[in-house]
C-alpha cells in the first residue's frame, strides 16, 4: 500500500504538492475536493480524482480505503475538519497526516517581523490553533505545517521552525512545502508528531 489521499486538491497548495508527489514518490494519488472537475489529472494510471466533503464521514472513510498517508490543505472551519479528520483516520487506522495551519499559531512572530495576536482572540488565527490543539491531542503521527505567506515564487531555499521557535521570514513558495512534504514521505521518522513553521529566509 503506498496511496496518500491529498484533500484540497483543487487549492492552490495541493495542485503544486501532487505533481510533487508523483514525480518525487511512489505514491498513487488520491485527489480530493468538493470540486473535482477542478483538479488537473497529470497520470491517469496513478491519480484518482474524487469528491469529499471533511464533515461528511461516510465520504471520509471511503476516501481512507488503502491510504497510507493524508495530506490536507483546507480552509474554512479548521478546527471542525481536523476533528472529523482524527475521528476518521483513528477509525480506519491510518496513523500519518501532514496539516497545513498557518504562521502565528504558537504567537511565534517576532518583533521585526510583525504582531504576533493571542490566536485563542484573533477570529482570523482561532480555528487554525483550535485544529492544531485537536490535532496534537490525538495519537495520530502528525506533522502541522505553518506557512508564512505565500509568495507564488518558485524558491525552494526555506526554513522550518519546530514549535516554540520564531519564524525566521514572512514568505514562503508552494513549491517549499510541497519539497517539505515530499521528504516528509521519503522519511518516515522525520517530522513525526512535529509543528514546523517554514519560510523563507529573510534578512533583518
Amino acid at each position: 500500500m503506498a496511496k496518500m489521499l491529498l484533500i484540497g486538491a483543487s487549492g492552490s497548495i495541493g495542485e503544486v504538492v501532487a505533481p510533487a508527489v508523483l514525480k518525487n514518490t511512489d505514491k498513487d494519488l488520491v485527489l480530493a475536493s468538493r470540486h473535482p472537475r477542478k483538479i488537473p489529472i497529470t497520470d491517469a494510471s496513478r491519480e484518482t480524482a474524487i469528491k469529499l466533503d471533511v464533515t461528511n464521514d461516510d465520504e471520509l472513510a471511503e476516501a481512507l480505503k488503502d491510504v497510507d498517508f493524508v495530506f490536507a490543505s483546507l480552509s474554512g472551519a479548521m478546527d471542525t475538519f481536523a476533528s472529523h479528520l482524527v475521528k476518521a483516520m483513528d477509525k480506519a487506522g491510518v496513523k500519518r497526516l501532514a496539516f497545513i495551519t498557518t504562521m502565528g499559531i504558537y504567537q511565534e512572530i517576532p518583533s521585526w517581523l510583525g504582531e504576533s495576536p493571542d490566536p485563542y482572540t484573533n477570529s482570523i488565527l482561532r480555528p487554525f490553533r483550535k485544529a492544531a490543539d485537536i490535532i496534537e491531542a490525538s495519537d495520530l503521527d502528525y506533522t502541522i505545517i505553518r506557512p508564512g505567506w505565500l509568495d507564488y515564487s518558485n524558491d525552494t531555499n526555506y526554513e522550518l521552525n519546530k514549535k516554540g521557535e520564531p519564524f525566521g521570514g514572512h514568505d514562503v513558495s508552494r513549491e517549499s512545502i510541497a519539497d517539505l512534504v515530499v521528504r516528509l514521505i521519503k522519511d518516515p521518522e522525520f517530522g513525526k508528531r512535529e509543528s514546523f513553521g517554514i519560510n523563507s529566509p529573510q534578512a533583518h
